[in-house]
């Protein structure tokens, strides 16, 4: 899948919906992509490099908009799914696409550790309510397996196999990890409050977006 294939495919989608679409704009390439479907206020979501360590990355995207949608209920500061058209997850053409709004950036709001670390108690506090699965640690322990059968026969097998045996070791040390009144964060993205995403990114802080 190459990044303009995928443009095209968010582009289309979101035109079916009945948005007009003039100036797609690339905000960030790196293991996702976000499209900014200018004039329209929405970011495309289309996984690529993440979509490799995942069999079904819309699954991903789905838990992603129900987690958000929850916490944005709560009145966490989270960047929401789009309202404007049906959010996703879209799956076409081997692409996977969710949609959010969109997010005026402010380069000169600078993040404290400390604000960083409340907000995200906040954000931890407000998943204990979650009513959907989350589970402990799935792409942590999920994603490498895959990552590492995609590699068989495409690096040396000593490397291969060292990999292999790092994976096996934590995902027995991980076991141990302590449980209890814990509720992972997965598909918040909230990582981006501790270093600005680029304008517009989805699904992170509105402050920080």
């Amino acid at each position: 899948m190459t990044s303009g294939h995928a443009v095209r495919v968010a582009v289309s989608l979101a035109q079916e919906h009945g948005i007009t679409v003039r100036e797609p704009v690339v905000l960030n390439d790196s293991f996702n992509l976000r499209i900014h479907l200018r004039p329209a206020p929405i970011v495309a979501r289309v996984p690529t490099v993440t979509a490799l360590g995942r069999e079904r990355p819309e699954q991903a995207l789905l838990r992603e908009l129900q987690v958000v949608s929850f916490l944005y209920g709560l009145g966490a500061p989270v960047v929401p799914p789009s309202a404007l058209l049906p959010p996703g997850p879209h799956v076409r053409d081997g692409v996977a696409v969710s949609f959010h709004a969109y997010a005026e950036h402010d380069p000169a709001y600078a993040v404290t550790p400390d604000a960083a670390g409340k907000v995200l108690a906040e954000l931890h506090a407000g998943l204990r309510e979650f009513p959907g699965e989350l589970r402990y640690l799935g792409p942590v322990l999920d994603e490498p397996v895959r990552l590492l059968e995609l590699l068989d026969g495409e690096v040396e097998p000593d490397a291969l196999a060292g990999c292999e045996t790092r994976t096996r070791s934590w995902s027995r040390g991980s076991a141990g990890l302590p449980r209890a009144g814990r509720r992972p964060s997965m598909g918040t993205r909230i990582r981006a409050i501790c270093s600005p995403p680029p304008p517009g990114c989805c699904g992170t802080t509105s402050r920080s977006a």
